[in-house]
C-alpha cells in the first residue's frame, strides 16, 4: 500500500500521509511553514475541538445543519460530527494536527486542519469512505458553518486560556497556599531575625514570614479568576470582518452558551464583534495578570532559597529537602533545586 494518497483541492492535487485524517489544506501548510517543528499546544487543539463542537451544537439546534440548505444532513451525520469534534477536545487526534506554529497569522491552516480531521472521522464514524473526494460531512459546508477563521481562532485560544487556568494553574496554586498556611501555623511559635536589605533587622516569628508567603498565593489566586475574566468575552459569531456575515444572528449566543456548559467557565458572546474580531486586548489582559502570578511565584521561591542558603555560610534557617546531587566537582553539595526549578 503506498504511503501516500492524492487529495485535491481548488489548487490542484497534494499528496497526504495515506492515513492521515487530515487533507490537502492541512498539508499545503505542513510544506509552506517547515519553520521550527514545534506544532500547536494540546491545549489549543483541544480547545478548537470544543469550539467545533459547540459551532455544531449551535447549528443543530438552529436547524442550520439538517435544513433545507446545501447538503443538508441527517441527523445521524450530525451526531457523528459531533462525536468527532469531541474526539478532537478529548486529545484523541493530537498527532493530526503537524502544522508548524509560525504560519499564517490568522490560523487559517489550523482551522482548516480541524475542518478536515473533523469531516473524515465523523464520515468514518458513519462507516463511510473519509478518502472520497466528495465529503457528505464537509469541512466547509458543515464543520465550519457559520464561522470564519478570523473569529473561530481567537475564540479556540480564549477557551485554552480559561480551561488552563481553571484547571491546572488555580488548583495548583491552591494546593501550594495550603501548604504555605499550614506551615505558617506549625511554626508561628518559632522566633527569628527579621532582615531589610539583607542585614540583620526586628524579630518576627517564623510563622509570620510563611504567613505572608501564603497571602501572597491567596492574591494570586484571585490574580487568577480576574485573568479568566479578561478572556470571557468570545468574538466567535463575528465571521469574517465582524459583521456576522453568513451566520445565524443567534450563532455567537449560543455558542457561548454551549462552551460555558461543557467548560463551567461563564463565556459569552463579545459586546461589540468588531473589537472582538479586531482586538486582543483580553488577552494581553489576561497576560498581565499571569505575569504579576509568576513575578510572585519567583519571590516566594527565592525567598525560601534563600531562607535555605548555608548550611555553615549562609541564613540557613530552613533546611530544605535533598533532592539531588549538586555538583559534579564538590562531593555531597546539595543546591535548592525545586526552588531554581520554579524561578525559571
Amino acid at each position: 500500500m503506498s504511503d501516500f494518497r492524492i487529495e485535491r483541492d481548488s489548487m490542484g492535487e497534494v499528496q497526504v500521509p495515506a492515513q492521515a485524517y487530515y487533507g490537502a489544506q492541512t498539508q499545503r501548510a505542513v510544506e509552506n511553514f517547515p519553520i521550527s517543528g514545534w506544532t500547536l499546544p494540546p491545549a489549543l487543539v483541544h480547545a478548537m475541538g470544543l469550539v467545533k463542537l459547540a459551532c455544531g451544537i449551535a447549528n443543530r439546534d438552529l436547524g442550520k445543519l439538517t435544513g433545507t440548505g446545501k447538503n443538508p444532513l441527517n441527523d445521524a451525520q450530525v451526531d457523528a460530527m459531533l462525536a468527532a469534534c469531541r474526539e478532537v477536545a478529548d486529545g484523541k487526534h493530537d498527532g493530526e494536527f503537524p502544522i508548524d506554529v509560525f504560519q499564517t497569522g490568522s490560523g487559517t491552516s489550523s482551522n482548516m486542519n480541524a475542518n478536515e480531521v473533523i469531516s473524515n472521522r465523523a464520515i468514518e464514524i458513519m462507516q463511510g469512505d473519509r478518502f472520497q473526494a466528495d465529503k457528505p460531512i464537509h469541512p466547509n459546508d458543515h464543520v465550519n458553518m457559520g464561522q470564519s477563521t478570523n473569529d473561530t481562532f481567537p475564540t479556540a485560544i480564549h477557551v485554552a486560556v480559561a480551561v488552563q487556568i481553571k484547571n491546572d494553574l488555580i488548583p495548583a496554586l491552591q494546593r501550594f497556599h495550603d501548604v504555605l498556611a499550614q506551615k505558617a501555623k506549625e511554626w508561628d511559635r518559632i522566633i527569628k531575625i527579621g532582615r531589610t536589605h539583607l542585614a540583620d533587622a526586628t524579630p518576627l516569628r517564623l510563622g509570620q514570614e510563611i504567613g505572608g508567603f501564603a497571602r501572597q498565593l491567596a492574591l494570586s489566586i484571585e490574580r487568577a479568576q480576574v485573568a479568566i475574566d479578561a478572556v470571557l468575552e468570545l468574538p466567535v459569531g463575528g465571521t469574517a470582518v465582524g459583521t456576522g456575515i453568513n451566520t445565524h444572528p443567534e450563532f455567537g449566543s449560543r455558542v457561548a452558551k454551549a462552551l460555558a456548559d461543557e467548560t463551567g467557565i461563564a463565556f459569552v458572546e463579545a459586546a461589540d464583534h468588531f473589537e472582538g474580531n479586531a482586538q486582543r486586548d483580553g488577552l494581553v489582559g489576561c497576560h498581565g495578570m499571569l505575569r504579576t502570578i509568576a513575578n510572585t511565584l519567583f519571590n516566594v521561591a527565592n525567598n525560601i532559597r534563600w531562607l535555605g542558603s548555608g548550611p555553615r555560610c549562609g541564613f540557613y534557617e530552613l533546611k530544605l529537602p535533598d533532592r539531588q546531587p549538586g555538583s559534579s566537582i564538590m562531593p555531597g553539595k546539595v543546591n535548592p533545586v525545586m526552588c531554581e526549578s520554579m524561578m525559571q
